[in-house]
């Protein structure tokens, strides 16, 4: 099992947990959150995810990605404008955060409190 930020992946069942709550996913959208949460902290391409999550070399459409990105994000819970989790590294690919990430327009209070 992997954890991080309160979302727990088991691969040998395939299910997934936010906060104790079972969030049910399709296949894609399992190896999806699986892939990303195993590489957690790191970025993670858009090439590579078609190529390890879709096992393909070419893009069917560049949609792919995130159409099934924005299912996880609204199963997970994850705000698609400031997102917690999952978040989108602007000309390189995506990050599945290790914690949540700081806003620069936060109040401080707030982000002494994360």
């Amino acid at each position: 099992m992997m954890s991080v930020q309160g979302v727990v992946v088991d691969l040998a069942t395939r299910r997934v947990w936010r906060d104790g709550a079972e969030i049910r996913m399709s296949n894609k959208e399992f190896d999806l959150v699986s892939y990303l949460i195993a590489r957690a902290g790191d970025v993670v391409t858009r090439e590579e995810l078609m190529r390890e999550v879709w096992q393909t070399t070419f893009w069917t459409s560049a949609k792919t990605i995130d159409v099934h990105l924005g299912w996880v994000r609204r199963k997970l819970g994850d705000d698609t404008r400031r997102p917690t989790l999952i978040t989108t590294i602007r000309g390189r690919g995506l990050r599945f955060e290790l914690s949540p990430p700081v806003y620069a327009d936060q109040p401080a209070a707030a982000q002494s409190a994360s």
